[in-house]
């Protein structure tokens, strides 16, 4: 069964959803999360056996890292190390250790679709440890970036959002752009599971490939989501 992964520590109920997640990836300082609540995500992880990774943002607090700050790379850089040694450190001291690296939310579209943003992470992801992987949209130029500085990666697809035909995911901004119906999630992950056609909100359908599926726990009816998804995969 392809694994699921979503980002906790960011406030929500990161507990109910734990016994359907092969990996996490925790916030760490930039859009949400503390030393207490980093130490608790990965607590929860390590009770579950789940995967533990680094969730870094844009510095942005009051806007939950959803919009765009414009950076140098290696200002980008520096948030990212800051952040992934922040989560690091805590794991480390319940003797954990990282598994991968996945930007949040503006960062992490940014890095879709922009070279230097795309650089700058994953350079500063191999610096930290080459062993990391770099967790990225399906086919994105994160994917490529992370390629090229000899990182392993993970392409990652969504059973909450809704895509564009070029792949992209569609703004939450965009009426449509979540997909809160648990059984509509369950056929997209399906769909993405056996490389199936997806449909975009934009017209048309599209294959994306899917090493890992994410949901969000800050989706409206989260866990319903998650069951009926794991569900789906797990009828083969």
């Amino acid at each position: 069964m392809i694994e699921l992964n979503a980002d906790i520590g960011e406030g929500c109920d990161d507990a109910s959803l734990m016994p359907y997640l092969a990996r996490v990836s925790i916030a760490c300082g930039g859009h949400a999360g503390d030393a207490a609540s980093m130490t608790a995500a990965l607590r929860l992880a390590e009770e579950y056996g789940a995967a533990v990774g680094a969730h870094p943002s844009y510095p942005d607090r009051a806007r939950f890292g959803r919009r765009a700050l414009v950076a140098s790379e290696a200002e980008i850089a520096a948030w990212v190390t800051q952040q992934v040694e922040a989560l690091a450190e805590q794991a480390a001291r319940l003797g954990l250790r990282l598994a991968h690296v996945k930007p949040h939310g503006a960062l992490y579209n940014a890095a879709a679709q922009d070279e230097q943003v795309a650089r700058a992470i994953a350079r500063a992801t191999a610096a930290l440890d080459s062993a990391l992987m770099l967790v990225g949209l399906s086919g994105s130029q994160l994917i490529a970036a992370g390629r090229a500085a000899g990182l392993p990666v993970l392409n990652e697809a969504f059973a909450d959002r809704r895509y564009r035909a070029d792949g992209q995911l569609v703004s939450r901004e965009t009426p449509g752009a979540l997909i809160a119906s648990p059984g509509m999630a369950a056929q997209q992950a399906r769909a993405l599971a056996h490389d199936g056609p997806v449909s975009a909100l934009d017209g048309g359908a599209i294959r994306v490939r899917a090493d890992t599926i994410c949901l969000h726990s800050d989706t409206p009816g989260a866990l319903k989501i998650a069951q009926a998804v794991h569900a789906a995969l797990n009828r083969g």
